[in-house]
């Protein structure tokens, strides 16, 4: 999937690359081992919101790797007259809702698992969003109104990357408190390594009753994941760029940092 986004990323000269890379791995286990789809069609089916919807491409990617998509359909990502954008739209076969204002994904989620209850459905609800969204008092409306109505079939991954748009989430708005602030707003919380499909999969496959409180996974990530200067936050051919962590929510790759990207990951495997 890494080389998917990568390779994308190229062909459409776009950025978020960091962002995209740090969540694969999770978007993996979903994808692979954890949600219950048979078919699009099935209303019973399993439902994923991707809340932090700039990295919709890492999502588009999981949805190749199941069949839901054609590579022609994802080589289309970013062109003139095609559907795949930067962020999801639910017009897409295999996307429910259109996501990338930031903070309201968890609010669509919650809404599902309520009509799945009403609708006496055993499916699931799955939302990942990211660390810096929880600056956004919906996300705390959401998670207020899921712990009240014990909502135990809607499940939230924290990407825990420990950055945003303007810098680091520490320095822009301080929640190292995360598990104890869901705690406290009646969450069952776990800590994975986000770069650990065996360990995600047992957490996220973990029973959970329909009456019980929700779940909440933080996924502990590295932003760029699998790309060293990305992880570090270097340009390789801007050089009048200093290093910087956030470099990498924004920078397209030029032909020099695609080649080693590429080659980073064709060494790791």
């Amino acid at each position: 999937m890494r080389r998917i986004v990568l390779e994308q990323s190229k062909r459409a000269n776009v950025g978020h690359i960091g962002s995209c890379l740090c969540v694969v791995d999770i978007l993996h286990a979903l994808f692979s081992s954890v949600l219950k789809i048979s078919s699009i069609a099935d209303n019973d089916r399993d439902r994923f919101v991707l809340s932090k919807g700039h990295a919709g491409l890492a999502l588009y990617s999981a949805l190749v790797m199941n069949g839901t998509f054609t590579e022609d359909t994802l080589n289309s990502f970013c062109g003139d007259g095609s559907m795949l954008g930067v962020h999801p739209e639910s017009s897409l076969p295999g996307i429910d809702f259109s996501t990338g204002s930031l903070g309201q994904g968890l609010c669509m989620a919650v809404g599902a698992t309520l009509a799945a209850r009403m609708q006496q459905s055993g499916r699931r609800v799955y939302c990942l969003i990211s660390d810096a969204e929880c600056n956004e008092g919906a996300i705390w409306e959401a998670a207020m109104f899921a712990s009240h109505h014990r909502l135990g079939r809607v499940t939230v991954i924290v990407d825990v990357n420990g950055q945003q748009a303007f810098g680091l989430t520490r320095d822009i708005l301080n929640i190292s408190n995360l598990r104890e602030r869901w705690d406290a707003f009646g969450w069952q919380v776990s800590i994975v390594d986000g770069h650990d499909c065996s360990e995600l999969v047992n957490i996220l496959n973990a029973p959970q009753r329909a009456d019980d409180a929700p779940r909440l996974v933080l996924a502990r990530t590295k932003f760029g994941k699998g790309v060293s200067f990305m992880e570090e936050g270097r340009p390789l051919s801007l050089t009048h760029l200093k290093t910087d962590p956030i470099n990498w929510h924004y920078l397209p790759m030029s032909d020099v940092e695609y080649r080693a990207a590429l080659s980073e990951l064709e060494t790791a495997e």
